[in-house]
């Protein structure tokens, strides 16, 4: 009768013994040691092969793993996998339009891939992404773990990549205290204000117009998470944000790094040939922690010295301080971080988006600027009680998010916690989810040639077209959705009006006398901007130059 804890040798996975050097397994296989942890620790020999070893393990021991107990139902269709790797050297720079490419391949809304082992289903139709992200919610609202940014570069504080439960629900209820619809209508001050300052600096410096972007976006984030004032220049607080969302925004990509397919590559040494992913993640920590520290510290130091205006920390802070609350200190750290992060960078995107869209579309400029100078009294700047008898430029607010997606794998991907079904195809568990944003908002048959900016086609008869869809999957889907999007979008609306109202954008001229022609190209992290552009921004009268002028004279 056997009496061993341990399961008998013939049932050991075979992958794992060559792993285990020759005497110690000789002895095992004899009865004359038991397999213990220790005993297995202490026979691994510690070299590179090893560490290639236990790689080529663990992708076989989840490909086993993955495979058992599977229903008998397909999966979606997509590119050919090969073995151990998948579909991992099939992923490009820019994955977004490679999948939208296999969409239209493989004639499917739904695509499957495999990174490595790590099973990925890509979404690229309004039908899909409601059906499952919306619709089916319950299991579809979770993170994966994430062995670059979050345990090796340690973004796990933020909400964006939080797992799904408890300590989730706490941060996004606190979040969603001040960023809910009505809360969202407090900011307009804050964004009317750095508006105005931003139209002061372009009449300035027009040829600095991406700085004086994240200038304004800066104002207002750091304003409304914080109570921090930012400086004319060299702000301490912006550039940290512009490094760390880079960062972040960088390694985020999905596929990107071979560690998030095969974690266990976290734990090789930074020597190692072929680990330089370990550097990155080290510089990148560094800017995790200074992200989420330094303005929070700041914040209390201005409480202290009771000179601290009211922000989301400081009134988070005292009403903590004044009784029992569902959250604690930590959870304020960690969701003004998100706020920080959040609005550090796609707003500019957003803005720097709309100025290359009027390079690109000089006719929309005008017929934005006569409808601004129809509603607007003579002698005034655009303000939100406007906004209702402007639905072109609202629509122009809309080309801007579909034409060129801040975000075109819809930010970070879901996670499946359990197999599901959906049009006959098997969504096996554990799977990453992405909605593709980019096929989403450039497909030809909801909006014909996809790839113009024409703000015409949210509009019918002068007036907003129900047949046409918002491009509502710029902020996400689902129980994800990005809680700031009302507070993004008044921001974006606010701003192009203002510079609309006063500003005509057109090409640069060169030396030559010839027009400077942008590129159009775009970075291609998880968040993505226009490649540094020339354009010339001129007033559009004397009577504008005097509007921007008196805007310094505001309290």
């Amino acid at each position: 009768m056997r009496t061993s804890p341990y399961p008998p040798k013939s049932t050991w996975p075979p992958c794992h013994l060559w792993l285990i050097s020759p005497q110690i397994y000789n002895k095992m296989t004899s009865g004359a040691v038991q397999p213990t942890p220790r005993t297995l620790m202490s026979s691994i020999v510690p070299s590179q092969g090893f560490i290639w070893a236990s790689i080529a393990t663990t992708v076989v021991g989840l490909a086993w793993f993955r495979t058992r107990n599977r229903s008998k139902l397909p999966l979606p269709p997509g590119p050919k996998k090969l073995p151990l790797v998948g579909n991992l050297f099939d992923m490009t720079i820019r994955p977004w339009e490679a999948c939208m490419q296999w969409s239209k391949t493989y004639n499917s809304d739904i695509i499957h891939l495999n990174l490595a082992g790590q099973s990925v289903i890509v979404l690229s139709s309004f039908e899909a992404t409601e059906a499952l992200l919306e619709q089916r919610s319950s299991i579809y609202s979770d993170r994966p773990e994430f062995p670059m940014v979050g345990d090796l570069m340690g973004w796990k504080y933020a909400l964006l990549f939080m797992k799904y439960g408890e300590e989730w629900r706490t941060h996004r209820r606190l979040f969603n205290q001040e960023f809910n619809t009505q809360s969202s209508l407090n900011f307009r001050p804050a964004e009317r204000a750095a508006s105005h300052g931003l139209l002061r600096r372009l009449l300035r410096d027009p040829d600095d117009f991406l700085g004086h972007l994240r200038q304004m976006t800066g104002e207002v984030i750091l304003s409304v998470a914080y109570g921090i004032d930012v400086l004319p220049v060299d702000d301490p607080y912006l550039a940290l944000a512009e490094k760390g969302v880079k960062s972040l925004s960088d390694a985020s990509v999905t596929g990107r790094f071979l560690v998030d397919s095969i974690p266990i590559l976290k734990y090789i040494p930074e020597w190692v040939p072929g680990a330089e992913f370990k550097r990155i993640a080290r510089e990148g920590k560094a800017l995790s922690q200074t992200f989420r520290d330094r303005p929070f510290a700041e914040a209390k130091r201005r409480m202290a010295s009771g000179e601290a205006p009211s922000s989301f920390t400081v009134n988070a802070l005292r009403d903590l301080e004044s009784g029992d609350q569902y959250y604690q200190e930590s959870t304020v750290k960690n969701v003004a971080a998100s706020m920080y992060a959040g609005g550090a960078d796609t707003t500019v995107s957003s803005l720097s988006t709309f100025l290359l869209a009027m390079l690109a579309n000089p006719d929309a400029q005008k017929k934005a600027q006569a409808e601004i100078d129809s509603v607007v009294e003579r002698g005034n700047l655009p303000d939100f009680i406007d906004e209702s008898q402007m639905p072109y430029v609202a629509a122009i607010v809309k080309e801007v998010l579909r034409w060129k997606n801040v975000g075109p794998l819809g930010g970070v991907p879901h996670f499946l916690q359990t197999e599901d079904e959906y049009r006959g195809y098997r969504l096996p568990a554990g799977s990453l989810v992405i909605g593709n944003v980019w096929a989403i908002l450039h497909d030809e048959i909801m909006y014909p040639d996809p790839y113009a900016f024409k703000p015409e086609r949210f509009l019918l008869d002068g007036k907003p077209n129900p047949a046409v869809r918002d491009p509502q999957p710029a902020f996400g889907f689902g129980r994800r959705i990005c809680p700031g999007r009302q507070m993004a979008m008044s921001s974006l609306w606010i701003s192009i009006v203002s510079i609309l109202s006063v500003f005509d954008i057109t090409k640069q001229v060169g030396k030559d006398g010839r027009c400077i022609e942008p590129t159009y190209e775009y970075t291609d992290g998880i968040l993505c901007a226009p490649v540094p552009f020339k354009c010339s921004i001129k007033p559009r009268s004397k009577d504008a130059i005097s509007l921007v002028q008196a805007t310094s004279n505001e309290v």
